[in-house]
């Protein structure tokens, strides 16, 4: 079935949708973007994802030709136009042609696509019994270099991590910062939980500002949860009571060991499964009230 791409204000085939071979985002990764999931004909958490894809466009300089009222709007649109009732909307800006080099001011036309479609979801088994994670030797990019809060075009650094998670024959690696410390999941934020406090990762250890992380913290908070944001090293995963992964396709699922060492029971804990449906509650809604 070919679907409608959104490009530059208008819906054409997907078989038309094409960018310069000049364009920035191509030749150098120069661009950000979004991954969204659509729930029940709803765009779910559409406004913090829109808030997040053009804070990260002000953070490379990357002015968007469009308002995020616009943006909003061009989104709904396009889930309407390829029937998309339960799927994944990917929301792509880039820098635009210009000549080769790195000078962003011989760019111009910085290119807004939308693409929306159907999603794989992670097999049902893996909610089931949970998930074994490795440490990848890639580390997460330093912060003084491009900070990771950024959601760029530029995700080498991840997929680096997620070979090794691949050659070690699991779907995702944890991946630490520069000074060791646990940051995130090649495309997962985590969590682990102790004596009943939920803890994951700050925003300086060098993880993406995660959306579903946000969501997942609120309903924590909302259920009457301690939630704490801390530095954490692989240790307090070893020794935890029970871990998991958030994330646009993930959503909450457990993890149950890393690096061969279980972690608690090696089964999906109790306050995961809470978690887990809480949020797929809140998928029927589409955002918070």
């Amino acid at each position: 079935m070919s679907r409608q791409v959104y490009l530059n204000g208008q819906l054409v085939p997907q078989e038309q949708a094409m960018v310069s071979v000049f364009d920035h985002g191509l030749l150098y990764g120069d661009g950000v973007f979004e991954g969204i999931r659509v729930y029940y004909d709803k765009v779910f958490l559409l406004d913090e994802h829109i808030d997040r894809l053009y804070e990260s466009a002000r953070a490379i300089r990357l002015e968007i030709p469009i308002s995020p009222e616009e943006m909003t709007a061009a989104v709904a649109d396009t889930v309407k136009a390829n029937g998309i009732e339960n799927g994944y909307v990917r929301l792509v800006i880039t820098r635009g042609a210009g000549a080769l080099g790195l000078d962003i001011r011989k760019t111009s036309n910085p290119q807004v696509i939308i693409i929306a479609d159907t999603i794989t979801l992670y097999p049902q088994e893996i909610y089931d019994n949970g998930l074994p994670l490795i440490t990848a030797s890639t580390i997460r990019n330093h912060p003084a270099a491009l900070s990771p809060r950024i959601k760029s075009l530029n995700y080498l650094n991840n997929i680096m991590a997620k070979v090794e998670a691949t050659d070690g024959g699991t779907i995702e690696a944890l991946m630490l910062n520069h000074k060791g410390e646990v940051a995130e999941c090649t495309g997962d934020n985590i969590f682990i939980i102790k004596k009943g406090v939920l803890m994951t990762p700050p925003n300086d250890a060098g993880i993406l500002e995660g959306v579903t992380r946000y969501a997942v913290m609120r309903l924590a908070e909302e259920a009457g949860m301690e939630v704490r944001e801390v530095a954490m090293t692989k240790h307090d995963i070893y020794v935890a009571d029970e871990c998991f992964l958030t994330g646009t396709a993930a959503e909450v699922i457990a993890v149950i060991s890393l690096d061969g060492r279980q972690i608690g029971s090696g089964k999906p804990g109790p306050i995961t499964q809470k978690l887990l449906g809480l949020f797929r509650e809140l998928t029927k809604q589409g955002s918070f009230d």
